[in-house]
């Protein structure tokens, strides 16, 4: 048997793989989304500056700032909840939307550094998104 076919067939592993991204990015979206929000006026003063040569998102830079907020926001909640509550009692379920939000969250901000043509964000981005698409295929193990 193949050594991916024989971690699938391990539920412990599944269950600790499952936790692990869950917490990864319960603490990667809570602190972001949370800076965002303290520091509210730091944060969209860079981002103006980061994307002030992409005309599509400089002029849209307030409103894209606090929809990514909401939207880092909701994948920490929801990743934090998930974690809480992930044996006792949704089953899964409120993790499972905090890893779609938090691939979400990770589509737009790879869609705002490809933009603002920053490659090397981009490539950060893109390694974030290859773990919330293990833990998407986690979560779809039974």
């Amino acid at each position: 048997m193949h050594t991916v076919g024989r971690l699938a067939a391990d539920p412990g592993f599944i269950v600790f793989a499952r936790f692990a991204v869950i917490a990864f990015f319960a603490i990667v979206f809570l602190q972001s989304g949370l800076n965002k929000l303290f520091d509210s006026e730091g944060n969209l003063g860079f981002m103006r500056e980061h994307f002030k040569g992409a005309p599509l998102l400089s002029s849209n830079a307030t409103l894209l700032f606090w929809s990514l907020t909401v939207l880092e926001l909701m994948a920490g909640v929801f990743c934090a909840l998930g974690l809480v509550t992930f044996s006792f009692v949704s089953g899964g379920f409120l993790a499972r939307w905090g890893i779609r939000f938090a691939t979400l969250a990770l589509l737009a901000l790879l869609f705002g550094q490809r933009l603002a043509k920053d490659y090397a964000g981009a490539a950060t981005v893109a390694t974030y998104f290859a773990i919330a698409m293990l833990g998407l295929f986690a979560f779809s193990i039974r």
